[in-house]
């Protein structure tokens, strides 16, 4: 029996392998292809006339590229020029579902910022992550790897570290990971709302490219990740607009308002009173695009929602 036990708690979370560098990373209309040779689909949106600035868009935990469909189409109209890419271990990518690691996460958003610099070198390039795009995004900028970047969106960023979860869920999460890292968890039954978009959410449902079942140790690794990006909010010097919506339920308040009050660099900070956790795509979405696009245009003039004033009530009221 010992010796079963022993077995189980030697199991270790998965991480796919990285590939060492045999080329330099190449940008086409339909993916970025990195130094290792990984193909990871990329979906863009176009100004129709002169583009005036760029955004690489990452998106979130189980999601991919397609979910900046809404806000890439609004941003063209804006003369913005919008790139996504699906993240190794998600979307159409090879080994979707099994998590990548942080390391790679960030080299691969490092890769096409770098792509995207030389591509538009003089127009200005901001990144817009989503979730867990928000958390590669700052571990990015914190590590300073990303390269001269005018200014980052963070929009719910996934920031839930472990410092800020109870003792039952470290507990449970380490102990998951390391015996049964390959089961899989749905979610249901959790009685957790992400957006308040009803059809976009049956729409997601059926969309095959989207994750429905998480391994064990994919939560693990994206655990690991939001420690790293709440660690490094006090480093973070790029101009930063944070977008959070009052109703969120995925990322909690007390880890938001935690990395909120240790940024020290510029930001703009708004809270969305009708807003969900997918607040690119819910109801009152529409409102959040146009305040990316007014803050890309100018990052020193207020909101036209209003949303940048009187925040930190809204987080403060349970």
């Amino acid at each position: 029996m010992a010796i079963a036990v022993a077995g189980m708690v030697a199991c270790a979370p998965r991480i796919q392998p990285r590939g060492a560098p045999v080329h330099e990373p190449i940008l086409t209309d339909q993916a970025m292809i990195a130094t290792d040779g990984a193909e990871l689909p990329a979906r863009r949106w176009l100004p129709e006339s002169e583009v005036r600035a760029v955004v690489v868009a990452v998106h979130g935990f189980n999601d991919y590229s397609h979910a900046f469909a809404d806000i890439g189409a609004a941003l063209a109209g804006q003369g913005i020029a919008v790139h996504a890419y699906d993240q190794r271990g998600f979307g159409a990518t090879a080994r979707p579902g099994i998590w990548a690691g942080t390391e790679a996460l960030v080299d691969d958003l490092r890769q096409i910022c770098a792509l995207l610099r030389t591509r538009y070198p003089s127009l200005p390039l901001f990144v817009l992550g989503d979730s867990m795009g928000g958390a590669v995004t700052m571990v990015g900028l914190a590590r300073g790897v990303l390269g001269p970047i005018d200014g980052a969106i963070l929009v719910a960023p996934a920031v839930w570290g472990r410092e800020t979860m109870n003792l039952f869920y470290r507990a449970a999460l380490w102990l998951s990971a390391h015996t049964v890292p390959w089961l899989r968890a749905s979610g249901r039954g959790l009685d957790i709302t992400p957006s308040d978009n009803r059809e976009m959410l049956i729409a997601l449902g059926r969309d095959p490219l989207v994750i429905k079942e998480t391994r064990i140790d994919a939560v693990w690794g994206i655990a690991d990740l939001m420690d790293a990006a709440l660690a490094a909010a006090p480093a973070l010097t790029t101009p930063l607009l944070v977008a959070y919506g009052a109703h969120d339920e995925i990322i909690p308040r007390t880890p938001t308002l935690l990395m909120l009050d240790r940024l020290s660099g510029p930001r703009r900070i708004a809270v969305y009173p009708d807003g969900w956790h997918m607040l690119l795509r819910d109801l009152q979405a529409g409102v959040v695009h146009a305040d990316i696009a007014a803050w890309i245009t100018d990052p020193a003039a207020p909101l036209p929602s209003g949303h940048d004033h009187d925040w930190r009530p809204l987080l403060a009221t349970p």
